[in-house]
């Protein structure tokens, strides 16, 4: 399924910023993955669905032991290759399997029953929220463990009065983002609300022992290049999704903080940075 999946989100032209976001998070993914692999069986089956760029992909298959299996679903076959690719290094003895699927359509059969499903930012782009974590907690084996990566506090980049646009300018394009994909839920087919929090969606779906915890994701300043880049890139996606909502003035605002000839490009200056949370739901299969 190339080019655009039922959330009409080009994923496979996202694959670069995915990449540049995973290595950034590599380090906070790793102490994820040990922590939601530590009580697993030997041998166990782990399901990373969304699997994307991989990040999460190569973390798990770091913490499993010889002769677990990783699984991986994603679908876009573009990033699915480049998972498979980023996760066989560093496996050890890990057999790695891929399964192009894109959840709104159902798990197919060649998804096993799991010990450890992870599902990162996944869920909230299914019409069917709900039912979306009720697949996932069916696609379970008994005792198995379902863990969403979803919310957190928003990653900011830049200071709060960055020169162009004037004070606040990145509260307001993060907030024409929620407005963006507000519109973009609400015009999916078949979208239905889920009018709760994700505790509660996993209750609602049969899974006991739920819970969360949230781990930070920071880059102080002065940035290094690859931060730098990051920020760049992620400037450039709002200011391509958002340009029919922001105002003249923010909208030049970002093109300037986006011109490699401006003073206040972001790819040079030392004030930029990357910090924000993400928030992981767990439960269990009884």
């Amino acid at each position: 399924m190339a080019g655009h999946t039922h959330d009409d989100v080009d994923w496979a032209a996202r694959l670069p910023a995915m990449r540049r976001a995973g290595a950034l998070e590599a380090g906070a993914l790793a102490g994820v993955a040990a922590r939601l692999t530590a009580d697993l069986p030997a041998g166990a089956t782990v399901v990373d669905v969304g699997c994307g760029a991989g990040g999460m992909s190569a973390a798990l298959a770091a913490t499993l032991d010889t002769g677990a299996r990783l699984v991986l679903v994603d679908a876009t076959p573009e990033l699915l290759a480049e998972a498979k690719s980023v996760a066989a290094q560093a496996a050890d003895g890990v057999r790695i399997q891929t399964v192009e699927a894109d959840v709104a359509a159902g798990l197919p059969a060649e998804v096993p029953p799991a010990d450890l499903i992870w599902a990162s930012h996944v869920v909230h782009h299914l019409p069917d929220q709900q039912a979306g974590v009720g697949l996932l907690a069916g696609a379970l084996a008994t005792g198995g463990l379902l863990a969403l990566a979803e919310g957190g506090l928003d990653t900011r980049c830049l200071p709060q009065d960055v020169g162009p646009g004037g004070l606040g300018l990145e509260g307001r394009l993060l907030a024409a983002r929620d407005e963006w994909f507000r519109e973009l839920r609400e015009t999916m087919p078949g979208s239905v609300r889920l009018p709760n929090g994700w505790n509660i969606a996993l209750t609602d779906a049969g899974l006991t022992g739920v819970g969360s915890f949230s781990y930070l994701v920071e880059h102080p300043a002065p940035a290094s290049p690859a931060v730098r880049e990051y920020v760049a890139g992620h400037l450039g996606w709002l200011a391509e999704v958002l340009e029919e909502r922001l105002g003249a003035e923010d909208l030049a605002a970002v093109r300037t903080l986006l011109d490699p000839e401006a003073a206040e490009y972001v790819g040079a200056r030392e004030d930029v940075f990357l910090l924000g949370t993400r928030t992981v739901h767990y439960g269990r299969s009884s």
